[in-house]
């Protein structure tokens, strides 16, 4: 008796505060209110859960009421939930890495929000057509969790392989979910407001839901795939005539992309503290997360993943997450990432060239790929570095007084103090105030298009206890102000404790010299120039390799290789031209000691280019034979 009355007692409590003492506003939204915590509960906006109602209208007015900077917490009732872009807000947002075509078109805009927790409850969250899910502008203490994101008719296109012949392919699709028409022989995927073109393609494996080996980007059909004539044979039934170079195993999932990356799943600019916890990203538009000029990132359970539900074999966008010229420490625990159309982790700064010297401090800058432009590369205060873009050699730092566009490509930079007198046109800008530190442990870098993690900031990196079957490289350190103008030379990289398995590497992509690829853009290599990258430790780790090249690297200055295991796999034939298995290119103090060698491991062998031989410590037990150049 007196446990049923405790239990009446608490209901009738939580009933009297929640109808009598907080008052029900203007839209009928419910308010509680706990520890000083608003709760803002988005169920009694009367938000459809059934059916496919546009709820843009009724979201649009509880996230104007959450405005503040007390403690609040926006709660969905589990349910799905559809957003077109009708209804959305729009702003003009530079997008790093994204193609420009402002404004963009945001479902949840959170424009200075403070000390807020987006409580999801598992809901799935459904998109339609070109748009933007989350956007957090200047914002600070945010939480998003507990959300599942996809779009009901995806940005990018499946097709089973039925058959093949001679000179065909006959591809089934499914209509309803990947609208398209062909137009002179050529396949077109179409929604309510675009039409795009069928523009590259990925062979997944059927069974084993990967990167078909040896499929990557130059291929996948052939370098003559696009001289195909596609047919109609009955209503999602296309047959591609041509006399490919390569045709994909009947059976197999051809993963065809046709979309520009306009929008990211959640965009993160200009903020702080932001932690996006147990979100999965079905598909996105573009990037899955880009975050920039932002500080204090936590990704935690975060999924970028194919929709399995939905035999699905593409994951949620093109890069899984990418961090642009952010600040602080971010951090990357239990996360997992497939079927990404490019890499699932990019790190990076921005290089910009000088285009002209100015009278009074001032320098005329330039962005120099076109998916940066328009960025506010600069602020008051901000540490410059000044790098010769051929030895790509920091020569000079600064500091920043004002940053002023004079239009989207360009920028006059004003320094606080006399310029560099060796400064020329043509050399090359970063910006070194907004670098992070890295940590990224226990997480899954399944099977993607490209690589797995691309690192280049000098912060504090610490990469362990990750599982790798990336397709390309597991890990790329990079750095260039010349081609895609990503900048950040590493000072001090730890990877460790982390398995690379036999699907690493396994097809070819952009800069993929080795699982281990460290690999900057320098156009005049030189041992006797200063060294772009510094201070990396590959320790503990476990290798599967089944091809030759285990560790490539150009231009470091102090690496170590220590207390790993390789052990040779048979599953795949080894096809990659570098037939070493570790490979230094004007390098110095290189240590390589205690690893254990397990099978007939290809190659172990060193290959040094332009690196003395007195920069190499090998122990005599790793009995490897050492070539130069």
């Amino acid at each position: 008796m007196k446990l049923t009355l405790s239990f009446f007692l608490i209901y009738l409590s939580a009933y009297f505060v929640q109808s009598f003492l907080i008052p029900q506003n203007k839209i009928n939204q419910r308010h509680t209110a706990l520890n000083d915590t608003v709760f803002y509960h988005v169920d009694y906006l009367g938000l459809p859960l059934k059916g496919k109602e546009n709820c843009i209208s009724l979201t649009n007015k509880v996230l104007n009421d959450i405005r503040g900077e007390f403690p609040k917490i926006l709660v969905f009732k589990p349910g799905t939930y559809h957003f077109y872009p009708e209804g959305c807000e729009q702003r003009n947002y530079f997008e790093s890495n994204t193609t420009d075509i402002n404004p963009r078109i945001c479902a949840f805009l959170f424009e200075g929000a403070k000390n807020l927790v987006v409580e999801g409850n598992g809901s799935n969250f459904i998109f339609h057509g070109q748009m933007q899910p989350f956007t957090f502008d200047n914002c600070e203490n945010i939480t998003l969790k507990n959300i599942q994101i996809d779009w009901e008719n995806p940005l990018t296109a499946q097709v089973e392989v039925a058959e093949t012949g001679e000179k065909f392919i006959d591809l089934n699709i499914n209509q309803k979910e990947y609208s398209y028409k062909i137009t002179d022989g050529k396949i077109f995927f179409n929604g309510e407001d675009w039409e795009e073109q069928w523009k590259g393609t990925m062979e997944f494996d059927r069974e084993g839901r990967y990167v078909v080996p040896q499929t990557g980007d130059w291929g996948c059909l052939g370098k003559n795939w696009q001289n195909y004539e596609a047919k109609s044979i009955i209503p999602g039934l296309i047959r591609l005539e041509n006399n490919f170079e390569r045709k994909p195993k009947v059976g197999n999932y051809l993963v065809m992309r046709h979309s520009e990356r306009l929008h990211s799943g959640i965009f993160i600019q200009n903020s702080k503290n932001i932690n996006i916890k147990n979100v999965t990203l079905y598909h996105a538009t573009g990037l899955g997360i880009l975050a920039q000029f932002s500080e204090n990132l936590t990704f935690d359970k975060y999924k970028a993943i194919p929709n399995a539900a939905k035999n699905r074999y593409f994951g949620g966008g093109d890069d899984g997450l990418q961090v642009s010229n952010c600040k602080g420490q971010i951090t990357v625990s239990n996360c997992e990432f497939a079927g990404l159309m490019d890499d699932p982790i990019n790190v990076h700064g921005t290089s910009v060239q000088v285009i002209e010297i100015l009278p009074d401090k001032k320098i005329r800058c330039k962005f120099m790929h076109h998916q940066s432009e328009g960025l506010q590369w600069g602020h008051a205060g901000d540490k410059i570095g000044f790098i010769e873009n051929t030895s790509m050699n920091t020569f000079a730092f600064g500091e920043a007084e004002s940053f002023k566009p004079t239009n989207r490509q360009e920028f006059i930079l004003t320094l606080k103090e006399e310029l560099p007198q060796n400064l020329e046109t043509g050399d090359a800008l970063e910006n070194l105030t907004w670098v992070s530190d890295l940590t990224v442990q226990n997480s899954h870098f399944k099977s993607c298009r490209a690589r797995g993690i691309l690192v280049s900031t000098p912060g504090k990196v610490m990469i362990e206890n990750n599982t790798f079957e990336s397709s390309g490289s597991a890990i790329l350190i990079a750095g260039d102000a010349n081609n895609w103008f990503e900048s950040g030379a590493v000072k001090d990289v730890t990877i460790r404790n982390n398995t690379f398995t036999e699907l690493c590497n396994t097809s070819s992509y952009q800069f993929c010299e080795g699982i281990i690829s460290i690999y900057p853009e320098i156009p005049e290599l030189n041992k006797n120039t200063p060294f772009f990258h510094k201070n990396i430790r590959i320790t503990g780790n476990k290798f599967n390799p089944f091809d030759y090249p285990v560790v490539f690297a150009r231009s470091v200055d102090g690496l170590s290789f220590s207390k790993n295991t390789i052990k040779r796999s048979k599953k795949y034939a080894p096809y990659h031209q570098r037939k070493y298995t570790f490979t230094f290119e004007a390098c110095k103090n290189i240590i390589i000691n205690e690893n254990n060698y397990i099978g007939d491991v290809l190659g172990k062998n060193i290959l040094l280019n332009q690196t003395n031989f007195s920069e190499i410590e090998v122990q005599i037990q790793e009995n490897l034979k050492i070539e130069t150049l």
